[in-house]
């Protein structure tokens, strides 16, 4: 018994896997901030070009 207690305290496997989990969780929280981040770009350059282009024609 005390062997099997020895062994599972030295097993990592399990923390490798919960790393592996916190770095892609990281990954996409960086690739949805920086999606919203661009997407307000776009859309602030659509709105500037939008009333430009309802400004010249009247």
């Amino acid at each position: 018994m005390p062997a099997t207690v020895s062994r599972f305290i030295r097993d990592e496997s399990g923390a490798t896997a919960i790393e592996y989990g916190l770095i892609a969780a990281l990954i996409a929280l960086a690739i949805i901030t920086g999606a919203g981040a661009l997407g307000n770009a776009i859309n602030g350059k659509f709105t500037a070009i939008g009333t430009k282009l309802n400004s010249s024609g009247s």
